[in-house]
């Protein structure tokens, strides 16, 4: 029977693990790598980038011999799933099933067993390179990341506003909650009875916006302690990764060395007039010490230009942040594929119930304990792109005195920005009160409340409208003025105050400087 790639078969026909240096660094950085990235696809991607070969068992005429090739995702499946590298010794993890078709027995081999069904399982048989627990802690994380399973798993990590996506489950019927995004709306979570994105039987549905930050702050609050040491880890797999790295090519030329050596040895063995054979050995010769040239240039840039290695403010930085999770967790370049990965680490599943107002959670952690969590609903109509009452009052009153098309620059000018952050148009006055019910401003209103502007105020009296703002600055002509850049609104009533026409009669509102009487003012 043959042996996994790693293992070869000792004098007494006991499993050993293979005395390459190269093969067993390699496994073990694998698995190793497996435990920090948490993917078997992310993996596999990250060995190709870093240049990283995968060892391969080749059976042939010349017996059992071991070739290296660019990692695949079958190959580091393989690896990762097969239970040999726990230490473990089992036989029958597949079997066979019959079926009948046409009056025919059809027999499909290779189907896979579940480990109750499995015919032998010796545990600390051998030398593992991972412990048992590693081995099941792995197989929990490649049969969570299946996307294909409906409700039974949680499923792989994957871009999206959703940060609890596969987390949730309800408290009122036992469903997995879906995420539903939306490119213009806020991500929800959604329990669908009926199993059925097209369906409108909804068991419960809310928006991931209240229940994602509250949920991030009990997290947050429970892995505060252990922030300075997972910096100080960071840091030391950062020099790690490069060392690895380093090493890697130094047994892979290693390795390539002792290929031209061996090719060398084959070639001077040969008869030379046997051109069919010498020919051949000399090709293969030629091979080898191109691989090493090559490894040799990739090895030389590697120890010419290493990677930075961190400041002293640098890593400062770093343990500042470590004190401040917060500040770490809402940092732009902090990914959601990472928030999500650090949930799942701390999180096993949230219960979720909905109530009149109120969302309640349970929390059940890694470590079986539950934390229970109440978040608020949001109310109809309620969104997180909610304008201040501030600037809710201002256009209500605007809107009194001012069309939408006028309403918009004096907003831009005051540098008031829309709930999402955006300036102000004609069409965007218009939806706003369209949602907070303010009416429009009709041709006249103002003349219905007997209410002038300055424009006007100016031509009743026969004086320039700097004479008027004169006179309200003065004090002896009242007026309101919503916000600065807002028309002045002046009662009818008030023009023919005493104190109004003492001051018009006495030429004291009469400005003293000419070239203030061409200044233009609504």
């Amino acid at each position: 029977m043959t042996v996994a790639i790693g293992y070869r078969r000792g004098a007494d026909d006991r499993l050993e693990q293979d005395p390459d240096r190269r093969i067993r660094e390699v496994l073990s950085l694998v698995f190793r790598k497996f435990n920090e990235i948490g993917s078997v696809r992310q993996l596999a991607l990250w060995l190709r980038q870093e240049g990283i070969d995968l060892p391969v068992a080749v059976y042939g005429p010349q017996g059992r011999t071991v070739q290296w090739r660019p990692p695949r995702y079958h190959m580091v499946h393989r690896l990762l799933t097969n239970p040999i590298y726990a230490g473990a010794y089992v036989f029958g993890r597949t079997g066979s099933r019959v079926r009948f078709e046409d009056r025919r027995k059809v027999v499909a081999r290779g189907i896979a067993r579940r480990r109750e069904e499995w015919e032998v399982l010796i545990r600390d048989h051998h030398d593992g390179y991972i412990s048992w627990e590693e081995y099941d802690r792995n197989q929990k994380v490649i049969a969570g990341n299946a996307n294909m399973k409906g409700t039974m798993v949680a499923g792989s990590v994957r871009k999206g506003g959703g940060l609890l996506v596969g987390l949730l489950r309800c408290g009122h019927c036992g469903r997995k909650l879906k995420v539903l995004h939306h490119a213009r709306r806020d991500t929800r979570y959604i329990c669908n009875a009926e199993m059925d994105y097209a369906s409108d039987k909804k068991c419960i549905a809310f928006s991931n916006m209240r229940v994602d930050a509250a949920v991030a702050g009990e997290v947050l609050r429970a892995i505060s302690p252990l922030g300075i040491e997972a910096a100080l880890q960071l840091i030391a797999d950062r020099q790690r990764a490069d060392e690895e790295r380093l090493r890697q090519s130094e047994l892979a030329l290693e390795q390539a060395r002792y290929e031209v050596t061996y090719a060398r040895r084959q070639y001077d063995a040969v008869d030379p007039d046997n051109r069919l054979v010498a020919g051949e050995l000399e090709r293969r010769w030629n091979e080898r010490l191109a691989a090493v040239a090559r490894l040799e240039e990739q090895l030389q840039s590697l120890r010419n230009e290493p990677p930075p290695a961190l400041r002293d403010d640098e890593r400062a930085t770093l343990l500042a942040l470590a004190d401040d999770l917060p500040r770490l967790w809402n940092h732009p370049a902090a990914s959601s594929e990472t928030r999500k990965r650090i949930l799942r680490a701390v999180l096993h599943e949230i219960i979720v119930t909905v109530g009149a107002d109120r969302l309640c959670l349970v929390l059940h952690w890694q470590g079986d304990d539950h934390t229970r969590l109440e978040v608020a609903k949001n109310r109809t109509g309620q969104n997180r792109w909610k304008t201040d009452v501030e600037t809710v009052q201002l256009i209500r009153e605007l809107a009194r005195m001012l069309p939408d098309h006028s309403i918009a620059p004096v907003l831009n000018r005051l540098g008031i920005r829309s709930a999402k952050g955006q300036g102000w148009t004609q069409l965007r006055v218009r939806n706003f009160r369209g949602t907070h019910q303010i009416a429009v401003y009709r041709d006249g209103e103002r003349a219905e409340r007997h209410e002038l502007v300055l424009r006007e105020t100016a031509s009743r009296l026969g004086v320039h409208k700097m004479t008027v703002i004169r006179l309200i600055r003065d004090g002896v002509l009242p007026a309101r003025q919503v916000c600065v850049g807002a028309p002045y609104v002046i009662r009818e009533d008030d023009l023919d105050r005493p104190a109004v026409r003492r001051a018009l009669a006495n030429g004291r509102a009469v400005s003293p400087d000419p070239r203030q009487e061409r200044m233009s003012f609504q």
